[in-house]
């Protein structure tokens, strides 16, 4: 008998431990208007896409990386991927298009929007980046890296749609679609 309540006793310890880091996680995500960013990126994506000459070569390679960053390595992947955007793929494009350019800095805007508020996060030290996101962002670096600047920012830009999919899919209800 005594065995069986230290074992509830102890299920529903585990329970609200999970509960509590579920809703720590939670604080993490991003509340954004995804619709507008998207839609932002569509009206572009064509444009961009038909400048890019390595059409066999990917930097996300959507199937092996993002969709081997585990649940509680989101908010790190996500974080990483908006410095990513931010750091090296938008400021490495050149645009001559005002209307494209003015685009893509809407699009920077909202990223940066997003990495406030995760940054929020990793100050309260609820953004974990585990050995998953560490090597996923270590990969999508190396591809950048392999292709001459220009080029890797062009094909980053044209794979945006990407990562937007994969914010939406690892950050649902809380953004507004």
């Amino acid at each position: 008998m005594k065995a069986q309540h230290a074992s509830l006793w102890f299920l529903g310890a585990v329970f609200f431990l999970c509960s509590v880091h579920t809703r720590g996680l939670r604080r993490c995500l991003i509340s954004m208007d995804m619709h507008h960013i998207e839609e932002s990126f569509r009206e572009i994506k064509g444009a961009i896409q038909a400048k890019d000459i390595f059409q066999n070569v990917t930097i996300l390679s959507t199937s092996e990386i993002l969709s081997s960053v585990k649940p509680l390595g989101v908010c790190c992947m996500t974080k990483n991927l908006l410095a990513f955007y931010m750091d090296r793929v938008f400021k490495d494009h050149q645009e001559l298009n005002p209307q494209i350019l003015r685009k893509i800095s809407s699009i920077a805007n909202s990223f940066l929007y997003m990495q406030k508020a995760l940054q929020q996060c990793q100050e309260q030290r609820l953004c974990h980046c585990g050995q998953e996101a560490t090597n996923a962002t270590r990969i999508i670096h190396d591809n950048y890296n392999q292709l001459e600047v220009q080029s890797a920012a062009l094909k980053s830009l044209g794979e945006l749609d990407i990562f937007l999919a994969w914010i939406h899919k690892n950050h649902q209800g809380t953004s507004t679609a």
